[in-house]
């Protein structure tokens, strides 16, 4: 399957989400947006910069033809041939099935439906688009592409599969090869939940597990952070199912395996942001903050307080992994220990923790003091450029980009020292010459209040101190997390894949 050794390698990034892709790519490059967590926009920061910078990249996606805004039925028969024509000249390469067309939005919430669109997706890719593109490399993402990198050793492919998330699901060799999918070539190269005796016993019986065959059947794999990485390999995590444990466990061992942080969306940034008030840079951030402050907060019903201290929470309300329970614990006392300062907190975030912090407000009547509103886009970038600090006190973390962002944005996070929140939060030094928020190890409420108790003594100390560190930390956050930065971890691992370099030295300038 493998093409002859092109001067230039080919490689094939298959997701089923992304943010954007660059012109130059198709014809519908402009209109492929399917968002609907960090995997997007790492995809499309991704291929963009492989794109710019001359390599032969191509990207399977699903056709969302409702989210795409492609509504095939109203084309006349000329409109039909130009399209059709569009998408085969194209790097882009989008899986073709019913189950995709009308969708609203990338995932369902219900796993049978999951599993066929996931199923559907990894048919067209290993049937068809494979064939077609003829890759030197493929990468693929998440446990919905997890049987493509077992076709791939079959297919004498190298294969990159980066894990975002510990998500899977089990299906039978017998219900795969039911939605159209072929495993009898390579089901020797997939996980299954017991040891299989042969294909005709294990077909009916014995699950294949779909994540743990992505990591299985790879020549490589990557986690989004260097430290969630090590975590899962030291064990650290209970949730991390064993048989996933071992086999990340294997790859590291081997030296097939390497933690690669994600990056926020270079988009959003305080220079051009169009929900903002008012933009800003590191170098005006002082005086613009205070506008945007004031502008949230007569926005949200806060009390108008340019002076108050802002704490945004930015995380979906998720009590299994993002400690919204430690900020409930602590909600009363954090106000009260810092009401004569007119400290405020916003939640602007969806989750079954709402209505908790919703009862807060009205028990303790916070209404100017503290917001809980449904995640609203522009609202929540413009907390990020309103607050003082971002607060991210994840149970685990395998990247996280609020705390990223909210350095972009000049908003000190307060973090669990955990996953990815380690690799890009540090406490800041007593000079304020290191460092870029606030840090608390043990995961207790506890150690949660010393970690605001921090950001308080932060910002306590005089005005001139504090904007000299926020303009630091914010020139460095450019400086560190970018989407060239993570473009190059992966090109490194690409080539070392490959053997050869990815793009021709002079353009290669990452």
């Amino acid at each position: 399957m493998r093409s002859s050794r092109r001067a230039k390698p080919r490689i094939l990034i298959v997701t089923p989400e992304i943010t954007y892709l660059p012109d130059g790519m198709g014809n519908m490059a402009n209109q492929l947006h399917a968002k609907a967590g960090g995997l997007a926009d790492v995809s499309a920061s991704l291929v963009g910069a492989l794109f710019h910078h001359g390599a032969d990249v191509h990207v399977a996606l699903p056709h969302y033809r409702k989210m795409f805004h492609v509504d095939v039925g109203k084309l006349i028969s000329d409109e039909l041939r130009v399209y059709m024509n569009h998408l085969s000249n194209s790097r882009i390469h989008l899986a073709e099935d019913r189950i995709f067309y009308y969708r609203d939005s990338v995932y369902s919430n219900y796993s049978e439906d999951s599993f066929r669109q996931a199923m559907a997706f990894q048919r067209e890719v290993i049937n068809n688009i494979i064939p077609s593109v003829k890759p030197d490399l493929i990468h693929c993402n998440d446990w919905m592409t997890g049987l493509i990198p077992a076709a791939a050793r079959r297919m004498g492919i190298p294969c990159l599969f980066t894990v975002h998330n510990i998500h899977t699901q089990k299906a039978t060799l017998e219900a795969i090869e039911d939605r159209g999918i072929d495993a009898a070539p390579f089901w020797q190269n997939l996980y299954f939940e017991r040891p299989p005796i042969n294909y005709e016993e294990t077909r009916s019986t014995n699950p294949v597990d779909m994540l743990a065959s992505g990591i299985f059947a790879a020549h490589f794999i990557n986690t989004v952070s260097p430290t969630f990485l090590r975590e899962i390999v030291e064990g650290r995590h209970s949730f991390i199912p064993d048989n996933i444990h071992r086999e990340i466990a294997a790859k590291y061992y081997a030296g097939c395996a390497r933690g690669i942080l994600n990056s926020p969306d270079e988009e959003c940034t305080p220079e051009r942001d169009p929900a903002l008030a008012v933009n800003y840079d590191a170098a005006t951030h002082a005086t613009a903050k205070k506008v945007n402050k004031i502008a949230f907060q007569s926005r949200t019903g806060l009390r108008v307080d340019q002076n108050a201290p802002l704490f945004f929470w930015p995380n979906r309300l998720d009590p299994v992994q993002k400690g919204c329970q430690l900020l409930a614990e602590k909600t009363y006392d954090i106000i009260h220990k810092y009401y004569q300062q007119g400290l405020q907190i916003a939640i602007v975030a969806n989750g079954s923790y709402q209505e908790v912090f919703r009862n807060i407000v009205r028990f303790h009547d916070f209404y100017d003091r503290m917001l809980v509103c449904d995640f609203d886009e522009n609202l929540s970038h413009l907390a990020f450029a309103a607050s003082d600090f971002v607060m991210v006190p994840s149970l685990f973390e395998p990247c996280g980009l609020p705390q990223m962002t909210s350095q972009y944005y000049g908003s000190l996070p307060v973090v669990h020292d955990t996953g990815g929140l380690h690799d890009t939060v540090e406490n800041i030094s007593e000079d304020g010459s290191t460092g870029s928020g606030f840090c608390f190890r043990d995961y207790d409420a506890n150690a949660f209040m010393w970690g605001i108790d921090q950001a308080m003594k932060f910002y306590n100390r005089p005005e001139e101190f504090r904007d000299r560190v926020v303009a630091r930390v914010m020139t460095e956050a450019k400086q560190r997390f970018n989407h060239d930065v993570t473009a190059q971890a992966y090109i490194d691992i690409y080539e070392s894949m490959l053997e050869r370099p990815l793009v021709n030295p002079v353009c290669h300038n990452l």
